[in-house]
């Protein structure tokens, strides 16, 4: 599938994407999240993806990358 859009729904959490099909897809940010292992900060790093980056967040949850992702992110914070 390509994407054409995607966009952040605060009013739904979730990642609305437009295809180039036409087609509508809609991530719940909280069924996405749920079973992740985060911390504080890579909760946060997963919130401003979404938002700010809301096709990278899909294409990570898509391909099942969400949870290393975060570990990533984990290990760049700082102690």
């Amino acid at each position: 599938m390509r994407f054409i859009y995607a966009e952040y729904n605060m009013h739904h959490n979730c990642i609305d994407v437009t295809t180039f099909d036409g087609y509508m897809l809609r991530i719940d940010c909280g069924k996405a999240e749920e079973g992740l292992k985060t911390t504080p900060c890579s909760e946060c790093a997963l919130n401003a993806l979404a938002i700010d980056e809301p096709l990278e967040y899909v294409r990570l949850y898509l391909e099942g990358n969400m949870q290393m992702w975060i570990d990533a992110e984990d290990s760049l914070e700082v102690w």
